[in-house]
């Protein structure tokens, strides 16, 4: 799969207000606690979504993205490669518009399902590289 080009990510980046982080970890040496904490200082509403924490600095975590409490821009995926295609459903059955797989995480069919249901798929790339190499000024 290749994923959107540059001009299509800075959009995503720029017109996304919400992003839901799968696999967020209250461990602040996680890459996943940083790039989260990196987001919420860009600008984002950042929700975590762990079903094994209950709060992230104060924060509730949420078992599932069907218990984000607002429409999301952005799934960011923290998971191994072989939860993709599950995270893909539950982001499609949440009404997400996006995934974001990280460094690592890919799947061609989690990024065809994710394609047919019409969501914008990245994978096996950092939202925070990303967001600083395309030097996003967000809109909102």
């Amino acid at each position: 799969m290749t994923n959107p080009p540059d001009s299509a990510l800075k959009d995503l980046l720029t017109n996304a207000r919400v992003i839901a982080v799968v696999g967020h970890s209250d461990n602040p040496d996680r890459t996943s606690y940083q790039i989260a904490q990196y987001l919420r200082a860009a600008g984002y509403t950042v929700y975590p979504v762990n079903p094994a924490v209950e709060t992230i600095d104060g924060q509730p975590s949420y078992p599932s993205l069907a218990a984000v409490p607002e429409p999301i821009d952005i799934v960011d995926v923290f998971r191994r490669s072989e939860f993709l295609s599950g995270v893909v459903e539950e982001a499609i059955a949440a009404g997400a518009k996006s995934v974001w797989a990280q460094l690592g995480v890919a799947d061609e069919v989690a990024a065809e399902t994710a394609r047919r249901a019409g969501l914008t798929m990245v994978m096996d790339s950092c939202i925070k590289v990303d967001h600083m190499r395309l030097r996003v000024g967000r809109a909102n």
